[in-house]
Protein backbone atom coordinates (compact mmCIF):
# COMPACT_ATOMS: atom_id res chain seq x y z
CA UNK A 1 0.00 0.00 0.00
CA UNK A 2 1.59 3.47 -0.80
CA UNK A 3 0.64 6.76 0.66
CA UNK A 4 -0.80 9.63 -1.07
CA UNK A 5 1.71 12.09 0.48
CA UNK A 6 0.55 15.72 -0.51
CA UNK A 7 3.60 17.95 -2.05
CA UNK A 8 4.17 21.07 0.35
CA UNK A 9 5.57 24.08 -1.22
CA UNK A 10 8.89 24.77 0.41
CA UNK A 11 9.41 28.33 -1.20
CA UNK A 12 6.91 30.40 -3.05
CA UNK A 13 8.47 29.06 -6.81
CA UNK A 14 7.60 25.79 -5.40
CA UNK A 15 3.88 26.55 -6.32
CA UNK A 16 4.51 27.53 -10.34
CA UNK A 17 3.80 24.04 -12.10
CA UNK A 18 6.46 22.69 -14.00
CA UNK A 19 9.35 20.97 -13.74
CA UNK A 20 13.02 21.80 -15.41
CA UNK A 21 11.54 24.64 -17.90
CA UNK A 22 9.31 25.99 -14.82
CA UNK A 23 12.82 26.68 -13.23
CA UNK A 24 14.72 27.96 -16.19
CA UNK A 25 12.14 30.37 -16.52
CA UNK A 26 12.16 31.80 -12.95
CA UNK A 27 16.06 31.82 -12.58
CA UNK A 28 16.01 33.74 -16.17
CA UNK A 29 13.10 36.07 -14.98
CA UNK A 30 14.89 36.94 -11.27
CA UNK A 31 18.12 37.57 -13.01
CA UNK A 32 15.92 40.07 -15.37
CA UNK A 33 13.74 41.04 -12.23
CA UNK A 34 17.19 42.31 -10.97
CA UNK A 35 18.51 44.11 -13.74
CA UNK A 36 15.50 46.12 -14.27
CA UNK A 37 15.21 47.33 -10.47
CA UNK A 38 19.21 47.85 -11.22
CA UNK A 39 18.07 50.58 -13.16
CA UNK A 40 15.99 52.36 -10.69
CA UNK A 41 19.05 53.92 -9.25
CA UNK A 42 19.62 57.54 -7.60
CA UNK A 43 23.53 58.38 -7.90
CA UNK A 44 24.90 59.73 -4.46
CA UNK A 45 27.90 62.67 -5.01
CA UNK A 46 29.36 61.85 -1.81
CA UNK A 47 29.57 58.27 -2.68
CA UNK A 48 30.28 56.13 -5.81
CA UNK A 49 27.18 53.62 -4.74
CA UNK A 50 23.84 54.47 -5.74
CA UNK A 51 20.77 53.69 -4.11
CA UNK A 52 18.93 51.39 -6.22
CA UNK A 53 15.96 48.70 -5.70
CA UNK A 54 18.99 46.06 -6.74
CA UNK A 55 19.13 44.21 -3.02
CA UNK A 56 15.40 44.42 -2.93
CA UNK A 57 15.13 42.56 -6.14
CA UNK A 58 17.88 40.20 -4.92
CA UNK A 59 16.66 39.08 -1.84
CA UNK A 60 12.62 38.90 -2.63
CA UNK A 61 14.31 36.31 -5.52
CA UNK A 62 16.51 34.31 -3.13
CA UNK A 63 13.59 33.98 -0.75
CA UNK A 64 10.59 33.19 -3.85
CA UNK A 65 12.88 31.06 -5.56
CA UNK A 66 15.01 28.88 -2.77
CA UNK A 67 18.73 28.75 -2.40
CA UNK A 68 19.36 26.69 -5.58
CA UNK A 69 17.44 28.49 -8.02
CA UNK A 70 18.04 32.18 -6.24
CA UNK A 71 21.56 31.70 -6.40
CA UNK A 72 21.77 30.37 -9.76
CA UNK A 73 19.27 33.21 -10.93
CA UNK A 74 21.81 35.90 -9.50
CA UNK A 75 25.15 33.39 -10.69
CA UNK A 76 23.31 34.40 -14.17
CA UNK A 77 22.51 38.18 -13.27
CA UNK A 78 26.67 38.45 -12.69
CA UNK A 79 27.83 36.39 -15.09
CA UNK A 80 25.36 38.16 -17.97
CA UNK A 81 26.58 41.51 -16.56
CA UNK A 82 30.31 40.71 -17.16
CA UNK A 83 29.85 39.17 -20.13
CA UNK A 84 28.49 43.48 -21.39
CA UNK A 85 24.53 43.42 -20.61
CA UNK A 86 24.55 46.57 -18.72
CA UNK A 87 22.04 45.56 -16.62
CA UNK A 88 23.94 46.64 -13.42
CA UNK A 89 22.78 50.00 -11.67
CA UNK A 90 23.71 53.04 -13.64
CA UNK A 91 24.28 50.68 -16.68
CA UNK A 92 27.48 49.00 -15.58
CA UNK A 93 28.53 46.05 -16.96
CA UNK A 94 31.88 44.35 -16.55
CA UNK A 95 34.32 43.95 -13.18
CA UNK A 96 35.48 47.50 -13.08
CA UNK A 97 33.55 49.63 -10.84
CA UNK A 98 33.49 50.20 -7.03
CA UNK A 99 29.85 48.58 -6.33
CA UNK A 100 30.59 44.84 -8.27
CA UNK A 101 31.53 43.10 -4.82
CA UNK A 102 28.04 43.83 -3.83
CA UNK A 103 26.83 42.04 -6.87
CA UNK A 104 29.20 39.36 -5.92
CA UNK A 105 27.67 38.92 -2.57
CA UNK A 106 24.15 38.49 -4.52
CA UNK A 107 24.75 35.40 -5.23
CA UNK A 108 25.58 34.26 -1.60
CA UNK A 109 22.79 36.41 -0.22
CA UNK A 110 20.35 35.21 -2.52
CA UNK A 111 21.47 31.51 -1.74
CA UNK A 112 21.43 32.11 2.21
CA UNK A 113 18.11 34.10 1.82
CA UNK A 114 16.70 31.19 -0.25
CA UNK A 115 18.10 28.77 2.48
CA UNK A 116 16.02 30.23 5.12
CA UNK A 117 12.97 30.81 3.43
CA UNK A 118 12.63 27.32 2.45
CA UNK A 119 12.89 26.72 6.18
CA UNK A 120 9.66 29.11 7.07
CA UNK A 121 11.06 32.01 7.55
CA UNK A 122 9.62 34.04 4.91
CA UNK A 123 5.98 33.28 6.55
CA UNK A 124 6.15 35.37 9.05
CA UNK A 125 6.56 39.04 9.84
CA UNK A 126 9.72 38.32 12.35
CA UNK A 127 11.27 35.39 10.11
CA UNK A 128 11.16 37.68 6.70
CA UNK A 129 12.73 40.71 8.34
CA UNK A 130 15.83 38.42 10.24
CA UNK A 131 16.10 36.64 6.72
CA UNK A 132 16.49 39.90 4.86
CA UNK A 133 18.51 41.33 7.96
CA UNK A 134 20.60 38.65 7.06
CA UNK A 135 20.88 38.66 3.54
CA UNK A 136 22.06 42.64 4.20
CA UNK A 137 25.08 41.66 5.85
CA UNK A 138 25.67 39.23 3.49
CA UNK A 139 25.99 41.72 0.67
CA UNK A 140 27.90 44.15 2.90
CA UNK A 141 30.55 41.32 4.23
CA UNK A 142 31.35 40.88 0.45
CA UNK A 143 30.77 44.51 -1.15
CA UNK A 144 32.64 46.74 1.70
CA UNK A 145 35.93 45.21 1.18
CA UNK A 146 35.65 45.34 -2.41
CA UNK A 147 34.64 48.96 -2.02
CA UNK A 148 37.33 49.55 0.11
CA UNK A 149 40.10 48.21 -2.17
CA UNK A 150 38.69 49.57 -5.69
CA UNK A 151 38.80 53.08 -3.99
CA UNK A 152 41.85 52.91 -2.10
CA UNK A 153 40.11 53.49 1.45
CA UNK A 154 40.27 51.71 4.49
CA UNK A 155 37.15 49.76 5.90
CA UNK A 156 35.63 51.87 8.56
CA UNK A 157 35.56 54.75 5.43
CA UNK A 158 34.61 52.20 3.41
CA UNK A 159 31.42 51.66 5.80
CA UNK A 160 30.75 54.87 5.93
CA UNK A 161 30.60 54.96 1.98
CA UNK A 162 28.77 51.95 1.60
CA UNK A 163 26.43 51.05 4.61
CA UNK A 164 26.17 53.72 6.35
CA UNK A 165 23.68 56.18 3.94
CA UNK A 166 21.50 52.97 2.68
CA UNK A 167 20.49 51.90 5.91
CA UNK A 168 17.35 53.60 6.26
CA UNK A 169 16.63 52.47 2.78
CA UNK A 170 17.23 48.71 3.90
CA UNK A 171 15.05 49.23 6.73
CA UNK A 172 12.10 50.21 4.59
CA UNK A 173 12.89 47.77 1.78
CA UNK A 174 13.12 45.30 4.34
CA UNK A 175 10.01 46.20 5.89
CA UNK A 176 8.60 45.96 1.96
CA UNK A 177 9.33 42.34 2.06
CA UNK A 178 8.34 41.39 5.17
CA UNK A 179 4.45 42.16 4.42
CA UNK A 180 4.90 40.86 0.95
CA UNK A 181 5.89 37.36 1.41
CA UNK A 182 4.08 36.16 4.35
CA UNK A 183 1.14 38.04 2.17
CA UNK A 184 1.61 36.14 -0.12
CA UNK A 185 1.73 32.84 1.12
CA UNK A 186 -1.41 33.87 2.95
CA UNK A 187 -2.79 34.33 -0.61
CA UNK A 188 -1.43 31.32 -1.75
CA UNK A 189 -3.30 29.39 1.10
CA UNK A 190 -0.18 27.65 2.53
CA UNK A 191 1.03 29.72 5.87
CA UNK A 192 2.49 27.33 7.78
CA UNK A 193 5.75 24.63 6.48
Amino acid sequence: MTANVAHRPRVLADLVPGGLVRDLALVAGAAAFTGVAAQVAIPLPFTPIPISLQTFAVLLSGAALGPLRGGAAMGLYLLAGVAGVPWFAEHNSGIGFPSFGYIVGFMLAATLVGALARRGADRSLRGTATMMVAGNLVIYAVGVPYLALAIGVGLPEAIGLGVVPFLVGDALKIALAAGLLPAAWRLAGTSRA
